[in-house]
């Protein structure tokens, strides 16, 4: 076995997203479908390590830098968040957050349905739902713990974990083609020629040029630390209360106040343009190394119902996305980002959703209102309406006599 220590795990995630962003633009496939860089780069070297370990190899990486990268994503999507522009989308807010919920009890319903069909316990049936899909390895990994230790349910936390691996991977992987199916249908911003392009914003095309200096790097890094060490207490505080929250919406919440105290101030005005370069650079780090630390083997291990069953959550989260998301959210180039967006986090987690929406935005042009919406539900609000969700379904007749 090969242990890489910080230092050769950086290197490898950098690596992971060279080799991603050469594929994207020397495979077709790849390009067509908005596969994003570090899903693509990261299930290769995912793929080698699995074939190396039919050869009794083995290499880990130091996973240590994961969680901070993640949380410094959300701390830029927070800084991001200008209460003004958020008072703009509150009626698309609104409608997004119903086909969010209505996703979440369907994913549970076809879950425990396939379960009883299979002759499983349907507890695996909900743990396959939206507890690992929509609500990623953390949820996934509280519930199965509580699965075990209240349920008496055999390897939970295993299935749990596995389960939200699935669904990080394949989250990353339909999201793309959804919306070339979607972008098909609809006029994409800037085609016609009377249309004034919308100039890209934030996270909508991550490879634009921006203008920074060092002193304005400093001040955004600045911001961020804060977010992280503010939200880091906050959750302390909150900890095993009704309140509670998971730590990464703590520290979207502090960015959000930090953004928009200090403008209504008139302290400082938020570089959005440079917030929006380092959290780009969490976010594809995060992911390289996220991908690249998939155990396939533990996918491989799962029992063909198990299978049968996520396989059928992968063809719900794309037709939902289809035939729901798209439709209600207005069956136009927005609404065919925000599907994919919607995969993502319906399957994987938020920054697979917005990984995805990148392909997109930096293939067919910017979309402000999907940036606007999808890190909002998918931080914040997905984990309350799921927790919600999950607690109603677990007063059902099929839980009560476990």
């Amino acid at each position: 076995m090969i242990q890489l220590d910080f230092y050769g795990t950086l290197v490898a995630a950098s690596l992971v997203l060279l080799l991603g962003r050469g594929l994207v633009a020397r495979v077709g496939v790849l390009r067509n479908y908005n596969i994003p860089e570090p899903v693509a780069g990261g299930l290769v070297v995912a793929l080698v390590l699995l074939g190396l370990r039919i050869f009794d190899m083995e290499i880990r990486f130091d996973t240590s830098l994961q969680t901070p990268l993640m949380l410094a994503f959300f701390a830029t999507i927070g800084l991001s968040a200008d209460f003004a522009s958020l008072r703009k989308g509150g009626r698309i807010v609104g409608i997004f957050l119903l086909a969010v919920a209505g996703l979440l009890v369907v994913q549970n319903a076809l879950g425990i349905g396939l379960a009883t069909i299979l002759g499983i316990d349907p507890l695996m049936g909900l743990l396959t739902g939206s507890i690992t899909l929509a609500g990623g390895h953390g949820t996934g990994a509280a519930w199965g713990s509580v699965f075990s230790e209240k349920y008496g349910l055999a390897s939970a936390s295993e299935l749990a974990l596995a389960s939200a691996t699935f669904g990080l991977v394949l989250g990353g992987l339909i999201g793309g083609p959804v919306a070339r199916l979607l972008i098909t249908r609809v006029q994409v911003p800037g085609s016609s020629p009377q249309e004034t392009p919308q100039l890209p914003k934030g996270f909508e095309q991550p490879n634009k040029e921006r203008s920074i200096t060092p002193f304005s790097f400093i001040e955004t890094l600045a911001l961020i630390a804060v977010s992280l060490l503010a939200g880091n207490l906050l959750n302390g505080l909150l900890h095993a209360t009704v309140f509670e929250l998971p730590t990464f919406v703590c520290v979207l919440f502090v960015g959000v106040i930090l953004r928009n105290g200090l403008s209504a101030l008139g302290l400082y005005q938020v570089f959005e343009r440079e917030v929006s370069v380092l959290g780009n650079v969490s976010l594809s780090l995060f992911l390289a190394i996220a991908l690249m630390s998939l155990k396939l083997w533990d996918l491989a291990a799962l029992a063909l119902p198990i299978f049968i069953i996520l396989s059928a959550q992968t063809l719900l989260m794309a037709l939902f996305a289809i035939f729901v998301t798209f439709r209600i959210m207005g069956r136009n180039y927005d609404a065919a980002v925000l599907a994919a967006g919607h995969c993502g986090f319906g399957l994987g987690a938020t920054p697979t959703a917005i990984a995805n929406m990148q392909a997109v935005t930096q293939r067919f042009g910017p979309s402000q209102i999907a940036f606007l919406v999808v890190p909002m539900v998918g931080a914040f609000f997905i984990d309350i309406i799921n927790v919600i969700v999950i607690k109603l379904y677990l007063t059902l007749p099929f839980f009560a006599a476990v």
